[in-house]
């Protein structure tokens, strides 16, 4: 595996590598909640409910290189699925970059400092159960909030 380059997030997300891809995510863990979607309007709604590999209080996967053996319905988000997922959360870098707008503020790779999304209120962590415990998940239906910042990039 190579360097990240500097400032690889400013770039298209079809100019990074995997590594880079891999370190733009923030790490946040809704990708990793279920959602709830209606058939007959095809609305999505968010849960508190995380799937059974993410550790509830940090919002990691517990095996992440292996997840797709233990979750065979994991989605691996790709530069093909990025803009056809349309649950991906506004404050995703993923999203962000996609739509040509800069990372959030409070982002690890521009703060240095990866619990600062759990100070924006982004991240999952220490607020979801896991599915193993949950029951229903029409009992678990939340509205997770975008964090504190406007969106904006961070002045560098």
């Amino acid at each position: 595996m190579g360097a990240l380059r500097d400032r690889f997030w400013e770039l298209p997300l079809a100019k990074l590598n995997q590594e880079e891809w891999e370190a733009l995510c923030d790490g946040c863990g809704r990708c990793c909640l279920h959602k709830v979607e209606y058939e007959d309007t095809g609305e999505i709604e968010e849960t508190n409910v995380a799937c059974t590999l993410l550790d509830c209080q940090t919002a990691r996967c517990k095996d992440y290189k292996n997840r797709k053996a233990f979750v065979p319905d994991c989605l691996r988000l790709t530069l093909k699925l990025v803009d056809k997922v349309p649950w991906l959360p506004d404050t995703c870098a993923y999203r962000r970059r996609a739509d040509d707008r800069p990372l959030p503020g409070w982002h690890y790779l521009l703060t240095g400092d990866r619990e600062a999304v759990i100070r924006a209120g982004v991240s999952v962590a220490g607020r979801v159960i896991s599915e193993d415990e949950a029951g229903p998940l029409e009992h678990h239906i939340v509205e997770w909030g975008d964090g504190e910042d406007d969106g904006e990039e961070a002045a560098a």
